[in-house]
């Protein structure tokens, strides 16, 4: 873990709250100052531009709360379906962040049409994860990651707009990971799910 990242990270949160509930107008020049300096640290410790990391970073109004990634689980003969991401040439469970509007079951189901082609229905959750305690590359945000078990109920392997391919891997064969998505760690606890449907929803 980077310890500058998650502390940019809650300068960024703090200025985001401050701005969006104070009256006082010296405090507002505060909360604007540490928003300044987050984005100012961001800049110093990557190769992102300013306006970059403004728009993606910094720009969010209102009390500033984790993104939810939501990603969809599917066995079939005892393998698991993964499509290869077009944005980094590896392979992840379809999904992404959550839709306003549409519940994480939808989300599941909908990224799964639009990634690998299938209709699926979502049968239950496996786990709930703070990203930050697992191995992906660093983020800007704070990020919870829902996993949830589909099942096929009908369509066909397809590419979506984001993914170059799509295929069910068994354990021992899995294809080159986009970490920024999911884990080998993470991969093998939910092929114990497929073995053992009795146990419990994985929080952390």
């Amino acid at each position: 873990m980077l310890k500058w990242l998650e502390w940019v990270k809650e300068i960024q949160a703090i200025s985001q709250a401050g701005l969006a509930y104070t009256k006082d107008v010296y405090d507002q020049e505060r909360f604007e100052q540490l928003r300044a300096l987050s984005i100012s640290i961001m800049q110093e410790y990557t190769e992102a531009g300013e306006d970059k990391i403004r728009t993606l970073f910094a720009s969010e109004t209102g009390y500033q709360t984790p993104k939810v990634d939501v990603r969809a689980v599917i066995f079939q003969d005892g393998k698991l379906l993964l499509v290869r991401e077009k944005a980094d040439g590896a392979w992840a469970l379809p999904g992404g962040w959550a839709d306003i509007g549409l519940s994480p079951s939808e989300v599941a189901v909908k990224e799964v049409q639009e990634e690998a082609g299938y209709e699926v229905r979502a049968v239950r959750l496996l786990a709930v994860l703070d990203k930050k305690f697992h191995r992906h590359p660093p983020s800007p945000f704070h990020v919870y990651k829902m996993f949830i078990q589909c099942e096929i109920t009908g369509g066909a392997a397809g590419i979506g707009t984001e993914t170059s391919a799509v295929g069910f891997f068994e354990r021992d064969a899995l294809p080159p990971l986009s970490e920024e998505r999911n884990t080998a760690e993470q991969l093998d606890r939910l092929f114990r799910y497929n073995n053992h449907p009795d146990l419990p929803v994985w929080m952390d």
